[in-house]
């Protein structure tokens, strides 16, 4: 009989919460406000379809062939050309979504026992994507604006224990949907400056604002102090798993490498997919059609939480953009223990537990506002209300 022997860090990987709560969506009848997922609604299937038929018929071999591991160079320079700072497209990687940018980010970044600062709550799939390379993961106090200059610089460190970056989503955050204020970036950038400390800014959310766009990004205030990630998963359709980093020279070679060494490239049919799509404007007007179905959803999903929730005491926010909302529910609650009730009452949602790297408020949980319709949301708001008052007694 073989004995496999794993690797340590393996035994450090764990499933991703989020898709095995996913897997209970399936169930018939249920109204998921848990997956992260965009709308289906807004995949722009024809113009993909135009674009197909443009790739093969101009060159199709060249589509259908390895390609660079840096990516294709006109959607390089489009991606440089569409962000509000002067990038070089050079500087421009092309990843396997944004989810393999946080991998080879941690590759070249983090050593075992490394300290990296991330916010309270964070992204759980960056914490999925840190944790193999086994570093010491340190929240930083957190309030709606984001998080807090003088307890990240308490926590930052020194010498060989100074933590290696800071891994923050400025706009419309995954899980809580807040959004950093832009005095709030000015001094996170200022102090980050002083403290010689990198700034890993992510930002696949900053397009779906609703009524105002978001303040600048870190990276504009300071492009050589910071790593920048976007995506196109959620302005144009996930399945491409098409995302980008911007760079600074002292760190992009080495991203290269273990780009090279993880898959290659990224597909360069995809590729070369967006890159029509994108010609002429096209995401000037598609993306604005996201954004007013996002916020009609949002909508919904606030007035069916003042309807539902009146008295019960749970705490809740209004995202500007983005897809999610956060929930507190009343002392004493617990959302991972609330959810199986939730699920008998055919409504799922994502405990807030999750998303800490430590001491998490059990009482928090993520609602997502874009999958489900107008009708859907205040069914599973009302089915969510009452799952709470048969834990507080009231039902």
């Amino acid at each position: 009989m073989t004995n496999w022997t794993l690797a340590a860090r393996a035994a450090k990987m764990n499933p991703s919460v989020i898709r095995e709560i996913l897997k209970v969506t399936e169930k018939p009848g249920i109204i998921s406000l848990a997956g992260g997922l965009p709308s289906p609604k807004t995949f722009p299937v024809e113009a993909f379809a135009k674009a197909c038929e443009v790739v093969l018929g101009h060159d199709g071999a060249a589509a259908l062939q390895y390609a660079a591991s840096e990516g294709y160079a006109p959607l390089r320079q489009a991606i440089a050309e569409h962000l509000p700072w002067n990038v070089d497209p050079d500087q421009v990687l092309i990843t396997t979504g944004s989810q393999q940018a946080l991998d080879l980010i941690a590759k070249v970044l983090i050593d075992e026992d490394s300290r990296v600062l991330v916010e309270t709550p964070t992204y759980l799939g960056a914490l999925q994507a840190f944790t193999p390379m086994e570093p010491q993961v340190v929240s930083v106090a957190s309030d709606d604006e984001g998080v807090l200059i003088d307890d990240l610089a308490a926590k930052v460190g020194s010498g060989a224990g100074k933590a290696r970056f800071l891994y923050v989503l400025p706009n419309f955050q995954n899980p809580t949907g807040r959004t950093m204020s832009d005095a709030r970036r000015a001094a996170l950038v200022e102090k980050a400056a002083q403290l010689g400390l990198p700034l890993v800014e992510d930002n696949p959310y900053g397009d779906l604002w609703f009524d105002n766009p978001p303040p600048a990004p870190l990276t504009a205030r300071n492009p050589e102090g910071c790593i920048y990630m976007g995506s196109f998963s959620k302005v144009l359709a996930p399945g491409l798993r098409l995302g980008y980093v911007i760079a600074p020279k002292a760190v992009f070679p080495k991203l290269l490498q273990a780009k090279q060494a993880a898959d290659l490239h990224t597909p360069g049919f995809n590729q070369r997919m967006v890159a029509e799509v994108i010609k002429g404007g096209f995401l000037d007007r598609h993306v604005p059609t996201i954004r007013a179905l996002y916020k009609h959803q949002r909508d919904a999903m606030l007035e069916a939480l003042e309807r539902e929730m009146a008295g019960l005491g749970v705490e809740w926010n209004s995202p500007q953009g983005g897809m999610f909302l956060w929930l507190r529910l009343p002392q004493g609650m617990n959302a991972i223990e609330l959810l199986p009730e939730a699920v008998e009452r055919n409504v799922a949602f994502v405990p807030g537990a999750a998303f800490y790297a430590d001491n998490a408020d059990v009482r928090t949980l993520r609602l997502s506002f874009v999958t489900a319709s107008a009708a859907q949301i205040n069914t599973g708001i009302a089915a969510l209300a009452a799952a709470i008052r048969a834990r507080l007694g009231q039902g």
